[in-house]
């Protein structure tokens, strides 16, 4: 195959979705009998510590013949996500006064910790 005929295979269809440090592609492929089959890659960016930065990807291939039990599966799973806990983001990533539950607010952190003391008593 040469690399213009492997290129065009490449550019089919293809979205983009972007959500943070991760960005996800949805890119429509051919196979060699061209047929056309779906790949979801996760791109996530990492800083290391010299300020450079590099790319993890995760991939997944999804075939026309998975496609119908793959979207009833998907669509059961975030409807279960968001019937069980709502559409709002609940993390604290998102919520600068997300305190897990098992974690004492920082009030009543403070007050744990402090020792009442009277000046009579040094």
């Amino acid at each position: 195959m040469s690399e213009k005929n492997f290129n065009d295979q490449e550019e089919i269809f293809s979205q983009v979705l972007r959500a943070g440090r991760r960005t996800y592609f949805f890119d429509v492929r051919s196979t060699r009998a061209e047929d056309y089959y779906l790949t979801v890659t996760e791109s996530k960016k990492f800083t290391n510590d010299d300020g450079s930065f590099h790319y993890k990807k995760h991939k997944i291939y999804l075939y026309k013949e998975d496609f119908i039990e793959f979207n009833e599966m998907l669509k059961a799973a975030t409807d279960y996500i968001i019937n069980e806990k709502g559409e709002e983001v609940i993390s604290d990533r998102h919520q600068s006064d997300y305190v897990k539950e098992d974690t004492p607010k920082e009030e009543e952190t403070v007050s744990e910790n402090f020792t009442d003391l009277n000046f009579e008593d040094i």
